[in-house]
């Protein structure tokens, strides 16, 4: 099933509705923090960079992110990976987000895109095929890759109740084994020929722009090579999150990673 964003996923996981989620590591720091019970454990990280993109309404060759002060921009959810790997680039580039430029929060997940397009804000931020889909109409212009600039950050994983991955290792090692070929068939084969692979998933999209955009995410190193969450990358979403005033206070790794079966599927 697919629900749109982060805390739809979660809610699915938490209500027993799904066994596992894919979404972005913050929900399961959210919830630990609420304090839930059976605590939502990430066991296999899939991408290593933000997938986003930020879209301009001309080409702009030569951009900067002090570009971006006294515009309008099209953010994401509050609290939510996008919009806070945004102002994490923002802060390190020395603009404050509240301040030097508006950002608009109040526009559901999936139709910011629609929203540009109309004429709303300076600039959006997208993910895709979004971004391809506003360049190919030239309603917009891919200007800049908030994964390139976020540096690696441990963007989705994939992730269980702690009693479902106790009660079944089994199931969780062999869905582990099988991300873990998927992994190894990106990292040995080009763009052109994942895009035929995964283009029957995407048949609203012709396959030279599921090419393009495949191109995109490879060529920055989007996908981890193996699923292995390390600390490191955990502390950086930390950062993250304490950055935009979303962490309460830091959480313990050993609580909400565990790398057994990430481990041992890249053997």
């Amino acid at each position: 099933m697919t629900p749109f964003g982060a805390d739809k996923v979660m809610t699915a996981v938490l209500s027993g509705e799904a066994d596992i989620g894919f979404m972005g590591s913050e929900s399961s720091i959210y919830t630990y923090q609420e304090g839930a019970n059976d605590v939502i454990k990430n066991f296999a990280q899939l991408t290593q960079r933000a997938g986003n993109f930020l879209v301009a309404r001309e080409e702009m060759p030569d951009f900067s992110w002090d570009d971006l002060k006294g515009k309008d921009v099209l953010g994401g959810r509050k609290g939510g990976m996008p919009e806070m790997v945004f102002e994490y680039i923002l802060k390190k580039n020395g603009i404050n987000p509240q301040k030097d430029l508006s950002i608009n929060q109040s526009i559901d997940f999936g139709s910011t895109a629609a929203a540009f397009s109309g004429g709303q804000a300076d600039y959006t931020i997208e993910f895709e095929p979004s971004a391809t889909a506003l360049e190919a109409e030239n309603s917009g212009y891919v200007v800049a890759s908030l994964g390139v600039d976020s540096g690696y950050v441990p963007y989705t994983a994939y992730s269980a109740k702690t009693s479902y991955l106790n009660a079944n290792p089994n199931i969780i090692q062999k869905f582990t084994n099988a991300l873990q070929k998927g992994m190894d068939f990106v990292q040995s084969h080009t763009p052109e020929e994942i895009a035929k692979v995964i283009a029957p998933q995407f048949k609203e999209t012709d396959l030279a722009t599921i090419t393009t955009i495949v191109s995109r995410y490879y060529e920055q190193d989007t996908w981890k090579s193996d699923l292995i969450f390390n600390e490191e990358s955990f502390n950086l979403l930390l950062d993250i999150l304490e950055n935009s005033g979303e962490l309460k206070e830091r959480v313990p790794y050993e609580e909400l990673v565990t790398t057994t079966f990430a481990k041992k599927a890249a053997h």
